[in-house]
């Protein structure tokens, strides 16, 4: 059976409009902001299941000085002795700033009034709020009074006031200001809300200017017609009340319609000076007018609002803890979804809204001119409330490429190309779909690094970079990233390079006429990964010496015919980032490639040592462990492992346990006759100081020189380092260093194995060293030397 009538105007009056000619306000526009008055502590809290405590008022106080409020309704102090406990407490404790209003409410009852002047007794600046009820329903139903009683009840008491005004402020140093609310205005005849208002200004008689202006404030206390009539009522009242520069015209809205904010702006386009109201809209039944909302209206339309709600979240938490009451989801300006878009169209918008304005800013940065927010969908700037842009977009399933593509940007800082971003895209929306809930920054921004194997070891596929050299044929070496694919044809370009294939370094050759077309190429030859190149592009990701090279490349399948490629349906994308813009674009070569290769088997790597079959990194450490008694270190078993490849490419992978063994040794510099370009002569390691320091002093061929070095560290591989610091560019630094003991008894020696890492200009290079000797001493320094000897160290003048 439902309930609504058919016709409610059989149960219900509309109200009566006001009879203005000329109205003023619906052409007037905002220039500065009113003046704020908070009653949370008041109004706020009789609405409160469960009133605030004396701490939790107190906290909230001290937050409503943060924000900036310079009046503030502190309480009902006759109402209970909490109240009137709280007010002691803020004045004896010296809680409130000398330019700080505390203002007090009081209904029209004198011993409530006298009550009330007791609680404030010494505080600095007060203002008395009193009240009585003057619509017809409070009148005839409520206090049975005519206009006359009603307006001699007001005057009566006004009076008590102004004497209690008098004695207090002579008694104690006050200063007391007196606020009057006919209760009820909104629903009172509006000329006996000016007899009654002209009443009690003339029994108060001390309205001036300034600080001395009586305020009357005029509550709608319940909103019961639109806001254009509350604005109406305003401008009516300000236009008739005599000495109008004598009086603060206060508004106390209440939302019971839902447009308190409304009702509140357009009575102060009406002429209204004043507004009372709560953080985040709190009050009886609907509310009180929310002061952060109509605050922030104000901002975005580039009006200070004197009210400062820069963190706003910080406020919030205090907010919810003192009232118990959660602030809503679409709260404007506060609620957790308030700057977050789930629609696809929002967030393509937005994420163009932000390049643009990037733009926009720029230029106008440069030209010293005012970089104006302009953004769809986001009237303020998030940053400005102390908010990030982290929940400006999230994604569910109603969302689109555009908001994972910014939260990639965001997160990652990736631009992704158009075509790639909807490939993407539907990787997420699987995810949506498969999850049916909100996919977070965190679910994309995972599945971004394992879709295309991004972001270290943790995200490799079966294919990852580990080294690589770009040569020219004929002109030598060039350094990576020289020559890209944009190189003239008749130029062309080797790749080689080192690649982890399915957990095996595996060393491959190809050649094309640029890093990219080389790269495929090897892949053909050794892999049988037969791709081609659609789609390239980059952009840089940083300034400076910290920048890096994004690049994004598509593949599709390998055809004789370039037209069949260019219309392929099938393709795969890759990702790389480094600092160097040949290697990002390898790197994303290989990223799409592992999609492309999805757990198809890969030819294996032919290599045979002295013995026809596949011979793999464990097979040729074995070797050298039965040739020379050396178990290598892991990373040196890699190492090599990567030489062998190299020195057996022209073999065809074959190599005889003999040139194995003499390829190591001649590698490292394991026991041989040929002096390495910077080899130790003789040296001594000195005690130095009482924390166990070591002085390294020897003697060296450096490129067939005798040399002379010393240094300190503490210990002689540490001393010898500094030592060769004094002659070289750049730095030298142990990356590895292991040993263990060859032969038996008075042939035993030591065998030390050293990898150094050398810094120089910007570039890094690592290289590994061995040193044997019966001084285990003298084992690791011949090592350090041998690795340096290695390394392209750039010496300085001797």
């Amino acid at each position: 059976m439902p309930c609504m009538l058919i016709d409610p105007s059989a149960k219900y009056r509309p109200y009566v409009p006001l009879k203005i000619d000329n109205r003023q306000w619906p052409t007037k526009t905002f220039s500065k902001p009113p003046i704020w008055l908070s009653t949370d502590l008041r109004d706020g809290n009789q609405a409160l299941a469960n009133p605030m405590t004396g701490d939790q008022k107190l906290t909230f106080f001290r937050l409503l000085l943060r924000c900036g409020f310079k009046e503030i309704e502190i309480a009902y102090p006759a109402a209970s002795d909490t109240d009137f406990n709280f007010v002691r407490s803020l004045i004896e404790n010296n809680e409130i700033p000398d330019d700080v209003w505390i203002q007090v409410l009081t209904p029209a009852r004198e011993d409530l009034i006298r009550r009330t002047f007791e609680a404030v007794k010494g505080a600095k600046n007060v203002i008395i709020h009193m009240y009585n009820a003057t619509c017809p329903m409070f009148r005839n139903v409520v206090f049975r009074n005519d206009q006359a009683q009603t307006v001699k009840l007001a005057v009566t008491h006004t009076q008590l006031v102004r004497e209690l005004a008098d004695k207090y402020s002579a008694e104690h140093n006050m200063k007391i200001r007196y606020e009057y609310s006919p209760e009820t205005f909104s629903q009172t005849e509006i000329e006996f809300s000016l007899e009654i208002c002209e009443a009690v200004k003339k029994t108060w008689g001390k309205a001036g200017l300034g600080d001395e202006r009586i305020i009357f404030n005029l509550p709608a206390t319940v909103e019961i017609a639109p806001p254009n009539h509350y604005a109406d009522q305003i401008e009516y009242f300000g236009t008739h009340i005599s000495e109008r520069e004598k009086v603060v015209i206060s508004l106390h809205p209440h939302n019971d319609r839902g447009t308190g904010i409304a009702a509140a702006e357009l009575a102060c386009l009406a002429g209204a000076d004043r507004v009372e109201g709560c953080l985040f809209g709190n009050g009886e039944r609907t509310g009180n007018v929310d002061i952060v909302n109509l605050a922030l209206n104000l901002y975005t339309q580039g009006i200070a609002p004197q009210l400062d709600f820069s963190d706003i979240q910080s406020i919030i938490e205090i907010v919810t803890q003192c009232n118990d009451l959660p602030v809503h989801p679409r709260h404007p300006y506060g609620g957790e979804l308030v700057f977050t878009a789930f629609s696809g169209s929002h967030q393509d918008a937005i994420k163009k809204g932000f390049e643009d304005q990037n733009i926009r800013h720029e230029k106008a940065a440069a030209a010293g001119e005012a970089q104006i927010w302009d953004m769809p969908y986001l009237p303020i700037d998030p940053l400005d409330l102390g908010c990030n842009y982290e929940a400006v977009i999230r994604v569910n399933s109603q969302s689109g490429k555009g908001g994972i593509a910014y939260i990639v940007k965001q997160n990652l800082h990736l631009d992704l190309p158009r075509k790639m971003q909807m490939v993407f895209y539907q990787v997420i929306q699987e995810i949506s779909d498969r999850e049916a809930r909100e996919v977070t920054v965190d679910d994309i921004t995972t599945a971004f690094r394992k879709t295309y194997h991004f972001g270290g070891p943790k995200y490799e596929g079966r294919l990852a970079l580990r080294n690589f050299r770009i040569t020219t044929e004929g002109s030598g070496d060039l350094p990576n990233g020289v020559g890209g694919d944009e190189t003239p044809p008749d130029e062309r370009r080797r790749f080689d390079g080192t690649v982890v294939v399915d957990g095996v370094l595996r060393v491959i050759r190809g050649d094309g006429n640029g890093p990219i077309s080389s790269l495929l190429d090897a892949l053909r030859k050794h892999l049988d990964i037969q791709l081609s190149l659609r789609e390239y592009t980059e952009h840089t990701i940083g300034f400076d010496q910290g920048a890096r090279a994004a690049a994004y490349i598509e593949l599709v399948p390998l055809s004789p015919d370039v037209k069949d490629e260019r219309r392929a349906a099938q393709s795969w994308w890759g990702v790389g980032l480094d600092s160097d813009i040949a290697a990002a674009g390898l790197r994303a070569v290989l990223s799409a490639a592992n999609n492309a290769i999805g757990d198809r088997a890969l030819p294996e790597l032919k290599l045979s040592v002295g013995f026809d079959t596949s011979s793999g990194q464990s097979d040729v450490s074995d070797a050298i462990v039965n040739s020379l008694n050396l178990t290598l270190p892991r990373r040196l078993q890699a190492s090599f492992f990567e030489v062998v490849q190299r020195a057996t490419h022209a073999s065809g992978g074959q190599i005889s346990y003999e040139d194995l063994t003499k390829l190591f040794q001649t590698t490292y510099g394991y026991e041989v006759a040929e002096k390495a370009r910077i080899s130790l002569e003789s040296f001594t390691i000195e005690p130095i100081g009482s924390d166990g320091g070591r002085r390294f002093n020897g003697n060296l061929l450096v490129d067939g020189e005798a040399r002379k070095v010393a240094g300190e560290g503490n210990g002689p591989l540490s001393s010898a380092l500094a030592a060769l610091h004094t002659m070289i560019e750049g730095t030298l630094s142990i990356r590895e260093y292991s040993e263990h003991s060859v032969g038996a008894g008075s042939e035993v020696k030591a065998v030390s194995f050293v990898e150094l890492l050398y810094e120089v200009n910007g570039k890094k290079e690592s290289a590994w060293g061995l040193g044997s000797d019966t001084d285990i001493t003298a084992s690791g320094l011949r090592g350090v030397m041998r690795s340096a000897s290695s390394l392209p160290v750039v010496l300085k003048a001797a």
